[in-house]
C-alpha cells in the first residue's frame, strides 16, 4: 500500500485522483486543499456573477467524488515545504504528511505589481476563486464605478460578469490589444469593438503609474476614479515547493512527458507545471483546464506504477464574450517565419489557420466556432497536410477531410 499525496485542488488534482485509482484501487489518497470547496471549474465565476449558474453547480465533479475514490481531503490548508529525504509535506500549521508518491498541483497566484500607492486603495480584489468572487460582489452596486487592470482573461471575464451590475467599467493594460497574449491585432479589434458595444471602455497601450485612494494616475497621465479596484495583470506559477529543494524551475516546475520533475518521486501537473509545447518545440507553461486535467491524469496513472505519456500539450484557448464566441490553439507563424496564413473574413468573424512546413501549426477562429476541435486535433497530432482533402480543411472541418481509412481509425477511437 502507498501513500499519494497531492498538493492542491483544482481541475489537475482531479486527473490526478483519477489517474491513479485507474491503477490502484486501494492505497490512500490525501488531498491538500487551500481552499474550503471541493475541486470547481474556475471560469465559470464569472458565468456565477452574472447569476447564470450557481456555486453548486460549478463544481467539476459529483458532491462524492472523495469518498468514491477513497480520498482525504485537508481543507483550508497550505503545505509550505516539502522533506524530500523523510519524504513528507509540511502544512502551514505544523502538521507532516508522508508520501510515498506525490504530485504538486499548486497552481499559479495573482501577479501584483509593485504599483505606488496600491496600499492607499481599500476596495480591490483579485479574480481568481470563488472567494475572490464572493468578496467583490459584496463590495459592487449599481452606483460602483471599477477599474479593471489588465485586458486578458482573467480581466475581460470579470468584466463581463459585472457590468450589469455596476455603473461603469474601464479596462487599462500596457499591452496595445484586448487578449494580447492569445490574439493578433486584427483579431483583437473585432473583439474589442464587440466589447465596447457591451459597456466595457478601454485604456490600452496606458496602464497605472500610482494610486491616490480611489484615484489611479495613469502613465499618460489621464486620471481615472474608481470604486472599485480590480487586479488582473496576470498570475505566476507557484512553483517554491519544488524549487527550494533543488527541483528545476523556469516560470514553472519543469516536468517530462511523464510529468515527473527532476526530483525523484515528486510530479507536477497544472498551472504550476512546464512542459512541451510542441507547436513550437520548447518548454512553456500552457496554463489551460484541458491540459492540468490530461498532465495530473498522466502524472497519476505514473504515480500509481503505470505507464502514460503527456507530449502533445499545445496552447489552446476557448472562450466567449457576451455571445461572440473565440477559439485559439497553438502557433503563429508569420511569412517572414516560413509560414502560410488562410484567411476567411465574414461579417460576424474571422478564421485564420497558420501552417507551416507541410502542416497546421495554429488557427484563430472568432464567431462560428463550430467543429474547430478539427483544427486543435490537427495541430496537436502534427497530422500532414498532404493526406488532408485542404479545400474542406477551410471551409468545413470534418471527418471528411481525411482520408476514408484515417476517418475509420479516428471514429473506432484507434487515432
Amino acid at each position: 500500500m502507498k501513500n499519494y499525496v497531492i498538493i492542491g485542488n483544482g481541475v489537475a488534482a482531479a486527473g490526478c485522483i483519477e489517474g491513479i485509482r485507474s491503477v490502484d484501487k486501494e492505497s490512500k489518497i490525501t488531498v491538500v486543499s487551500a481552499e474550503n470547496y471541493p475541486v470547481y471549474c474556475r471560469p465559470l465565476i464569472s458565468y456565477y456573477l452574472e447569476e447564470k449558474t450557481t456555486l453548486e453547480k460549478m463544481n467539476y465533479r459529483p458532491a462524492d467524488f472523495y469518498d468514491v475514490n477513497g480520498c482525504e481531503v485537508v481543507y483550508g490548508k497550505n503545505a509550505v515545504s516539502v522533506n524530500k529525504d523523510e519524504k513528507k509535506v509540511v502544512l502551514d500549521d505544523g502538521n507532516e504528511i508522508a508520501y510515498d508518491a506525490l504530485c504538486v498541483a499548486s497552481g499559479s497566484s495573482p501577479f501584483v505589481p509593485p504599483f505606488a500607492g496600491l496600499d492607499t486603495v481599500e476596495n480591490k480584489f483579485s479574480f481568481m476563486t470563488i472567494d475572490d468572487t464572493l468578496a467583490l460582489e459584496k463590495a459592487i452596486n449599481k452606483d460602483s464605478k471599477v477599474l479593471i487592470v489588465g485586458a486578458g482573461l482573467i480581466g475581460l471575464k470579470c468584466a463581463e460578469g459585472i457590468v450589469e451590475k455596476v455603473s461603469e467599467i474601464t479596462v487599462c493594460d500596457l499591452a496595445n490589444r484586448v487578449l494580447s497574449s492569445i490574439l493578433d491585432n486584427e483579431c483583437a479589434e473585432i473583439m474589442q469593438k464587440h466589447l465596447e458595444k457591451n459597456g466595457i471602455k478601454f485604456m490600452l497601450s496606458d496602464s497605472v503609474d500610482k494610486f491616490d485612494g480611489n484615484r489611479a494616475e495613469m502613465k499618460s497621465g489621464k486620471i481615472v476614479d474608481f470604486d472599485v479596484l480590480v487586479l488582473a495583470v496576470g498570475v505566476r506559477a507557484n512553483t517554491s515547493l519544488v524549487k527550494d529543494i533543488g527541483g528545476d524551475v523556469n516560470r514553472g516546475i519543469i516536468v517530462d512527458d511523464k510529468m515527473q520533475t527532476t526530483v525523484c518521486g515528486i510530479y507536477a501537473a497544472g498551472d504550476c507545471s512546464e512542459g512541451n509545447d510542441i507547436s513550437v518545440g520548447q518548454k512553456r507553461v500552457l496554463a489551460i483546464l484541458p491540459n492540468a486535467y490530461i498532465g495530473g491524469n498522466c502524472a497519476g496513472i505514473n504515480m500509481a506504477g503505470g505507464n502514460s505519456e503527456f507530449s502533445n500539450a499545445v496552447p489552446m484557448n476557448s472562450i466567449g464574450f457576451f455571445g461572440l464566441h473565440s477559439m485559439t490553439a497553438g502557433s503563429y507563424y508569420t511569412e517572414e517565419e516560413g509560414g502560410e496564413l488562410y484567411e476567411e473574413k465574414t461579417d460576424t468573424g474571422i478564421k485564420r489557420l497558420y501552417m507551416k512546413d507541410g502542416i497546421l501549426t495554429g488557427y484563430i477562429i472568432i464567431g462560428d466556432i463550430a467543429r474547430a476541435g478539427i483544427y486543435t486535433s490537427l495541430v496537436r497530432e502534427k497530422t500532414p497536410l498532404d493526406g488532408i482533402n485542404m479545400d474542406l480543411l477551410k471551409k468545413n472541418p470534418s471527418l471528411a477531410i481525411f482520408s476514408p481509412e484515417i476517418s475509420r481509425k479516428k471514429v473506432e477511437g484507434v487515432i
